[in-house]
């Protein structure tokens, strides 16, 4: 370009500053250019009058060469038209800026243009002496050396934001007191709004924390409500349906409840106690499945509550109402392979809830239900010794397997005793009294095992005088009558071991009528028909 064309340029003043600098500071470069061009002036300086015009909102545009000028003996023609049109030059100053030949020919080409302008020294590198290009110190035509304006990037000088507030001032003309005070008034006010801001979204947050809170309480007591239903049905229900003998309103009642569980969007998600709670559901769900004769029905449910109560016990071990849950687990499995003849599968299971259940009045000793548990678990061993023989009987972990029938005779006793003992913590208890009845029964098998008969028929006549108590409290009681009706069946069988042919036909007759008339009340129950063909002949 001509020199008359640079002369015209410069009357268009394009540029608010050019930023020269070398390309080894390039990435300062970058980032001081991006700020300057996003600066606003503070509100009240703009439109004041200055000695370099009025004050504008922003400092734009500002030229930055972004590409390495060619290797030449002089500035390329866009360079040298930049120069012409920029109101300020800023000279990035470093070593590599000194050592520059461009940078001082920039600086030298800006001062011939334009004598008058401002020129900004951001010393961003190094000492001054070191840093500041010769062309920067020279003096003009007129042999007057013009100090530039000093803005110091370096950490123990004016640091970054006092250094870009003065780059600011010396592009504005506004004073850097000014500049200074009102930019602190400014970032007031931003971080006062940040403030005011933060605390409406605290505000917010903490109302929509209470509603989360309150819909979270609103869940759980809904779920509370829902799992008290569950419980209900679970015990008073349950124990009111089975003693008036109504198996299949027990079976709608149980899916029902499960059918809370599987509504659940993860199981994973819910309480241990409702787990917990979801198991004993399968129990009662497994045990309705066996008395109505499916087997298979009801061993996927045991197991699948096996599985589950198998999990909580090893998350907390010491916790007993974990190890009662998976006692009754151990059980009922155990308990399937017992009724189904398979005694050497039911012994594991049955001593590991007998382990259980010492654990439980090891853990509790007090607690008169765990004794009652005890008692359960030890009477379940007695029950297999007398079914199977001494083969299978084993007694606090020793193998008695050759001990003859007095092993389970041992273990027959023992659950008697356990019962009487939680009879005397809390004596009354309808529930246990039928369960002394039981063990009394149990006894008179051991008994009858070893051909004591008359021993046995003494501990038949307590059983049935405890049951006969029982029914004249509650004659339309389901269990009891099923007791009653073994009871009389069980003591003709010991009549006719002993002579007395005449009594055992009419008790066993009555005992007959007896198992007729409970499935006649309940069909479904196939434990009865299970008696009735033991009895003798089929159902009417």
């Amino acid at each position: 370009m001509v020199e008359e064309d640079i002369g015209l340029a410069a009357e268009a003043r394009t540029y608010r500053a050019f930023l020269s600098y070398s390309h080894a500071d390039e990435h300062f470069a970058r980032k001081l250019h991006r700020w300057l061009e996003s600066y606003r002036i503070p509100a009240r300086l703009v439109g004041t009058e200055t000695a370099l015009g009025t004050v504008p909102p922003r400092l734009t545009p500002i030229f930055r060469d972004r590409a390495e000028l060619p290797a030449a003996t002089s500035l390329d023609r866009e360079v040298r038209l930049a120069l012409s049109q920029s109101e300020a030059l800023l000279v990035l100053c470093s070593p590599a800026a000194r050592a520059s030949r461009w940078v001082g020919a920039e600086i030298a080409l800006f001062r011939s243009l334009h004598p008058n302008r401002p020129i900004i020294a951001a010393l961003v590198e190094g000492e001054p002496e070191h840093s500041f290009p010769d062309a920067l110190l020279e003096a003009d035509a007129e042999g007057v050396v013009h100090e530039p304006i000093a803005a110091d990037f370096r950490g123990d000088a004016d640091g970054p934001r006092l250094a870009r507030l003065k780059i600011v001032a010396g592009l504005s003309g506004v004073a850097l007191d000014q500049i200074i005070q009102r930019d602190a008034q400014r970032q007031l006010r931003r971080v006062i709004a940040i403030t005011l801001l933060t605390v409406l979204l605290t505000l917010s947050m903490a109302l929509m924390l209470v509603f989360a809170l309150r819909a979270q309480m609103e869940a759980q007591r809904q779920r509370q409500q829902a799992e008290g239903l569950i419980e209900f049905m679970l015990t008073d229900l349950r124990q009111k349906l089975e003693g008036v003998g109504r198996l299949d309103v027990l079976q709608t009642v149980n899916q029902r409840a499960l059918g809370y569980y599987a509504d659940q969007p993860d199981l994973k998600d819910l309480p241990a106690a409702s787990l917990d709670r979801r198991a004993r559901i399968l129990h009662a769900m497994g045990e309705d499945d066996h008395k109505r004769g499916d087997v298979a029905g009801a061993l996927a449910k045991f197991n699948e509550a096996h599985r589950v109560t198998g999990a909580l016990l090893d998350a907390d071990p010491e916790d007993p109402e974990r190890v009662f849950a998976h006692a009754q687990s151990e059980y009922w499995l155990g308990y399937v392979d017992f009724i189904r003849y398979r005694y050497a599968a039911a012994l594991p299971r049955f001593e590991a809830y007998r382990d259980l259940a010492r654990r439980l009045v090891q853990l509790r000793p007090g607690n008169r239900e765990y004794w009652r548990e005890l008692g359960y678990a030890q009477g379940n061993i007695c029950s297999l010794a007398v079914a199977h023989g001494a083969d299978v009987a084993h007694d606090a972990g020793h193998d008695v397997a050759h001990q003859g029938p007095q092993a389970g005779l041992g273990e027959c006793r023992r659950a008697l005793e356990t019962m009487q003992k939680v009879d005397s913590m809390k004596p009354g208890d309808a529930g246990v009294r039928e369960d002394i009845a039981n063990r009394h029964g149990w006894l008179a098998d051991a008994l009858r095992a070893e051909g004591r008969d008359r021993e046995a028929l003494e501990q038949r006549g307590a059983q049935a005088a405890i049951v006969q108590e029982l029914l004249r409290e509650d004659p339309k009681n389901v269990s009891y009558l099923v007791d009653w009706m073994l009871v009389r069946y069980s003591t003709s069988e010991l009549l006719r071991a002993l002579g007395e042919g005449t009594r055992a036909e009419a008790m066993r007759r009555e005992a007959l009528s007896d198992v007729d008339r409970l499935i006649a009340s309940d069909p479904e129950n196939n434990d009865w028909r299970v008696w009735r063909r033991k009895f003798g002949g089929r159902p009417n």
